[in-house]
């Protein structure tokens, strides 16, 4: 069994009782699909508890703190330059901040298992950076180009909205497939949600599981006003990214 998560986001309390979840099924291999930092407040701490993960992949904001936040709205750049003088401040061991550099700089852009099953945080051809909505299925084109990298199901983040796309074209949230999906149904691409940063109105982490012959999705609550409460401590860090919080946008 394996657990999948996302878009962490730098949100420790959130990724943290996901982590405790994911303990309790006794789970020991976990596989994040990037993003573990930008918008939130604590990048340091999600980033330590990362280095043992089976697999972790390049997402836009790594990417983003790695080599320039290009095509960013203002808030996340702004929380991708202060992400940034998290990893590089005084007073911190050269040592530490070196693993973390190196941590973030040796990140793939994708994982693949056998049985055609493979993880990105975007999108197969374009790993880092590529959005794919729910709107998405009307856009034969688009899904067609994204379903000819997938040989069985690919594992995705980035638009934090958790769900299955098929390659018949067909959309299903967690609640249309009753929390399951068996992977050999139809070839499919699966969004596994956010853990630290929500968009679909539930203000909940979300993650999957993995079991070699289905996927689970899971919803974790976790104390959102302590996170909440950390940001208001960081006048650097744009307010609405910790006030979206109470409203899963």
């Amino acid at each position: 069994m394996k657990a999948i998560v996302s878009d962490i986001h730098s949100n420790l309390p959130a990724f943290e009782a996901v982590l405790a979840d994911i303990e309790s099924k006794n789970i020991d291999e976990i596989i994040c699909l990037g993003d573990i930092i930008g918008y939130g407040p604590q990048p340091i701490e999600c980033i330590d508890l990362c280095y043992d993960f089976e697999a972790n992949l390049l997402g836009n904001h790594e990417e983003a703190v790695l080599i320039g936040a290009v095509g960013f709205n203002p808030k996340a750049a702004a929380a991708v330059d202060w992400t940034r003088t998290q990893l590089i401040r005084e007073g911190v061991p050269e040592e530490e901040k070196n693993k973390r550099w190196n941590f973030l700089g040796e990140m793939k852009l994708r994982h693949d298992l056998e049985g055609g099953v493979s993880f990105v945080h975007g999108s197969p051809r374009e790993p880092t950076r590529e959005y794919v909505f729910r709107s998405d299925i009307r856009d034969r084109e688009k899904m067609e180009a994204i379903f000819s990298g997938i040989d069985q199901v690919c594992f995705a983040g980035h638009t934090h909205t958790p769900g299955v796309f098929t390659v018949d074209g067909d959309y299903l949230t967690p609640q249309d497939c009753g929390g399951e999906w068996p992977i050999r149904k139809t070839r499919a691409f699966i969004n596994v949600g956010s853990v630290g940063q929500p968009r679909d109105g539930d203000i909940r982490s979300s993650y999957a599981t993995f079991d070699g012959e289905k996927v689970s999705f899971h919803r974790i609550s976790y104390d959102v006003e302590k996170t909440v409460s950390v940001f208001s401590g960081i006048p650097e860090l744009p307010s609405y990214l910790g006030l979206r919080l109470r409203e899963g946008r």
